[in-house]
């Protein structure tokens, strides 16, 4: 039987590949066989390796349209084609909703929702005249699921991604599949920012049911099997990597009560 996480002579972009989770999931693919080109506004001060490949890298701001095809183009001068794209490039400080200013959470939206689609649109257009067609993944967060306090446009705008999805696998089947992978909290390079240090984080990993915080590669894994050919039936959904989610604090709140 061939293995269906073999993704040699198979062609993926990811944006925002070059740190955090995008550079794990970036490792996967390489390590699977996989040519890369990653793209983000700077490149990193080193390219992610592995499995005795390196990924390419190209300049790009995702939320230029010129730039995007500029990227796209690249990746087909590359390899040939183009057969995943990750959409993984996003994120956003945190803000009071009270105060923000309204150019700033059109900027959040515009990087984590107008720009995937952009990027999506560019993709298709190659996928679609693919004899195989491609797989498109978009690396949502559980902000999407659950309220999104001191982030309430990046909630809504990764909502609104797990939700343009499920509309892009209806129009552009059978040769795309579009699906999204809603992260959990994870541990990279930047965690002590938004945890404090190792006992913060220790104390975030306590509040998850498998205890422990994601690491990038289990969200690169779960990547790998929504492009694989293990996923060919899987598209328009959204694939929770989470840890089993956050334990509800009303337990916690009945224990201390007992």
């Amino acid at each position: 039987m061939n293995n269906p996480f073999n993704f040699a002579g198979k062609a993926v972009i990811i944006t925002g590949g070059g740190k955090g989770i995008g550079r794990g999931i970036t490792e996967c693919f390489l390590a699977a066989g996989a040519d890369v080109l990653i793209c983000g506004r700077t490149e990193p001060d080193s390219l992610p390796t592995a499995g005795g490949k390196t990924a390419e890298f190209v300049a790009c701001d995702v939320r230029d349209v010129t730039q995007i095809e500029a990227c796209v183009t690249r990746a087909v001068d590359l390899f040939g084609a183009v057969n995943v794209l990750v959409n993984n490039a996003g994120g956003a400080p945190y803000s009071d909703a009270a105060s923000v200013s309204p150019r700033f959470s059109e900027s959040i939206i515009q990087l984590n929702l107008i720009a995937p689609l952009n990027f999506s649109q560019a993709v298709n257009r190659i996928m679609q005249s693919q004899e195989e067609g491609g797989s498109i993944i978009n690396i949502a967060s559980v902000s999407t699921i659950r309220p999104s306090p001191g982030t309430a446009a990046y909630g809504a705008a990764k909502a609104g991604l797990v939700n343009l999805g499920g509309s892009l696998a209806v129009e552009w089947a059978p040769k795309v599949r579009v699906n999204a992978v809603i992260v959990g909290l994870t541990k990279t390079e930047q965690a002590h920012l938004h945890y404090g240090d190792e006992e913060g984080i220790s104390a975030v990993a306590a509040t998850i049911p498998l205890g422990r915080m994601a690491v990038p590669e289990d969200i690169g894994n779960a990547c790998l099997f929504l492009a694989s050919p293990a996923a060919a039936y899987v598209s328009g959904t959204s694939f929770a990597v989470h840890g089993g989610g956050e334990k509800p604090t009303f337990l916690a709140a009945a224990k201390s009560g007992a």
